[in-house]
């Protein structure tokens, strides 16, 4: 049997990164895909992934990714939806603008890549996951059009597992919590200036509500992606697999009743 093919986007950085170099181990060939050249080479130089540069959130674009990873492997046996952005804003204040970037990033790009991916996918009875978020079951201050975007995706996947099961496709999504990415980093610096704080003291807010009181790495997020991947869940699909340190358990008033 020749080796797992899996794409993986948003491949240079982060979740992304670390589940190349994690597949690249356990003997699958890689595809990392993404719209800055630097870091996808610097992911590729250590497991030599397959790099494609490019916009997938146009229809030329995921099509382009597609074409790459059956050129150079022949099939596609994986799809990790890994990119994404985040972006935030209450619903009056929120640019028509910033709202439509984020549905083509983290939703619009889903959709097309599987579109393309899916015919692929039914000849190797493959797997899609896609790296959707807690922000898609719950709500937080000015989370209108990335928890849109992630509950969305969420749905899609959902009915992309419906949809495809007769043909031997699984799709599932992982939502994670706090992951110490570049990307939360961002967030965590914005939030410090806006309330005229440190990050170190954003951070120590934002642990409160965290049981295991700590972020996760990219890899313990790459782990449980990797395991949807494999045979051992081969009766999984339609799920929603929560990583985060138990985060959505918590009652935020509980917390604060107790705490001094």
């Amino acid at each position: 049997m020749s080796a797992p093919v899996t794409v993986i986007t948003g491949g240079g950085t982060g979740v992304g990164a670390a589940l190349a170099r994690l597949l690249s181990e356990r003997g699958h060939h890689v595809v990392i895909a993404g719209r800055r050249q630097a870091p996808l080479d610097a992911v590729a130089a250590d497991t030599n992934a397959t790099v494609v540069v490019g916009d997938i959130a146009t229809e030329a674009g995921a099509k382009a990714l597609v074409d790459a990873a059956v050129k150079a492997h022949g099939k596609i046996d994986n799809l990790v939806l890994n990119a994404g952005i985040v972006s935030n804003g209450k619903v009056t204040d929120y640019a028509v603008a910033d709202w439509q970037a984020t549905i083509d990033t983290n939703l619009t790009a889903n959709f097309l890549l599987s579109k393309f991916a899916l015919p692929e996918l039914v000849k190797t009875k493959g797997n899609i996951v896609g790296v959707s978020s807690i922000a898609s079951l719950r709500s937080g201050f000015g989370m209108s059009a990335y928890a849109a975007s992630k509950a969305g995706f969420t749905a899609l996947i959902q009915n992309i597992a419906y949809d495809y099961a007769a043909d031997g496709v699984r799709a599932n999504v992982v939502c994670p919590g706090w992951i110490i990415t570049e990307m939360a980093e961002q967030e965590f610096a914005e939030a410090a200036a806006h309330k005229n704080t440190t990050v170190e003291n954003v951070f120590k807010d934002i642990l409160k509500f965290v049981p295991q009181q700590r972020a996760s790495s990219p890899m313990e997020q790459a782990k449980p992606i990797a395991w949807l991947l494999t045979d051992e869940a081969s009766y999984i699909t339609g799920s929603s697999l929560v990583v985060d340190g138990g985060t959505i358990i918590t009652d935020p008033g509980m917390l604060n009743l107790h705490t001094n």
